[in-house]
């Protein structure tokens, strides 16, 4: 009985300490949390679902072949914070899969990985021993369950929360296994990209993947995560997004937080020479950002940060000698899907010409 009241206090004192969280540090951390407009692609048939186990469940990723049939030239595209269990948003809400298949790039699209930051975290998602994941079922990724004999999911908030999101061994290990041996696909020399939450692990995959990845994509990417603040503000994004607990992820300060950090580990991609193309916009809105206002108000601030935290990664690169990287600030753009479909577009000829 007195357990259940300590829980029962603990809960209490939580949610209290969450609100509080979000009061001061809501303007931010609503901007981490991801996309907020949409450029209204949605499912695409002539992709294919490609499951692979993993240690959090079988996960799901959409395969997209290059339109001239080959098998060497393969980029990874990665989601931002509030990836879904369905489809990837890249997907969703753009139409860059068809430009990169037309470019003879064959396209990985992972589904799943919910403030994930595609990273090996420590543990399971849990705030004082409390269970966070939530009921009901789904037939999404990253979820318990056979996806090949069609059997009854778990709840989709599994990964991550009943077991340990580990989704850069799934990306570099099982996934990229899977993809050789059952598609023929180059397993070497690939190229990753991802918005936001994926835009800074694609640089982390590429920096301690060299063979796997010659090419990383960052748009509106959190590349300074080490800097004052932002760990308060990722807390707060991932609590909005999926309702994670960031220090089931990583402990502050140390080797595990710092091995996601680009400005940290940046010498690593100028060492390994990886083209590394890196992008945000200036936060103002520009003619296709204003005809949603909550594009203004949540894209704004959002890519303000991202853009602060990408030009600090320049200044790193630049002191490192690093002439592998391209960057691109486009004087207008927010936070949102248009704007970074129109960047995959500036960049697939770059990508095109380091891959394979």
């Amino acid at each position: 009985m007195r357990g259940g009241r300590l829980r029962a206090r603990g809960a209490s004192w939580l949610k209290r300490s969450v609100l509080l969280s979000l009061a001061v540090v809501l303007p931010v951390g609503a901007a981490v949390a991801g996309p907020v407009g949409t450029a209204n692609a949605g499912f695409d048939p002539t992709a294919f679902d490609f499951w692979v186990d993993s240690e959090m469940g079988p996960i799901k990723s959409r395969i997209f072949r290059a339109a001239d049939g080959n098998t060497n030239r393969v980029v990874y595209a990665l989601d931002g914070q509030r990836a879904q269990d369905d489809l990837n948003g890249w997907e969703k809400d753009t139409n860059v899969a068809r430009a990169l298949m037309d470019a003879n790039i064959n396209v990985v699209m992972p589904v799943g990985g919910q403030s994930s930051f595609y990273a090996d975290w420590n543990a399971p998602s849990n705030f004082f021993g409390l269970d966070t994941g939530s009921g009901g079922s789904s037939t999404g990724s990253a979820a318990t369950g056979s996806a090949a004999t069609g059997s009854s999911m778990a709840p989709a908030q599994v990964a991550g929360k009943k077991n340990t999101y580990k989704w850069e061994t799934f990306l570099t290990t099982h996934l990229r296994n899977a993809l050789s041996s059952r598609l023929g696909f180059n397993p070497n020399n690939n190229g990753v990209f991802g918005l936001s939450m994926g835009g800074s692990a694609a640089l982390t995959l590429a920096a301690y993947h060299p063979d796997q990845f010659s090419f990383a994509g960052s748009f509106s990417g959190y590349l300074n995560i080490s800097a004052p603040g932002m760990r308060e503000a990722m807390r707060v994004a991932m609590l909005s997004a999926g309702g994670f607990n960031i220090d089931a992820m990583a402990p502050p300060w140390g080797q595990q937080w710092f091995h996601m950090d680009p400005f940290v580990f940046a010498p690593r991609l100028v060492a390994n020479g990886t083209r590394v193309w890196v992008s945000a916009a200036a936060g103002i809105p520009g003619p296709g950002d204003v005809s949603n206002p909550m594009e203004i108000i949540q894209g704004v601030p959002l890519e303000l940060l991202a853009m602060v935290n990408s030009r600090a990664f320049q200044v790193r690169m630049a002191t490192l000698g690093g002439g592998n990287a391209h960057f691109d600030f486009p004087i207008t753009g927010v936070h949102n899907w248009r704007n970074w479909e129109a960047e995959v577009y500036r960049m697939i000829p770059d990508l095109s010409a380091n891959i394979g």
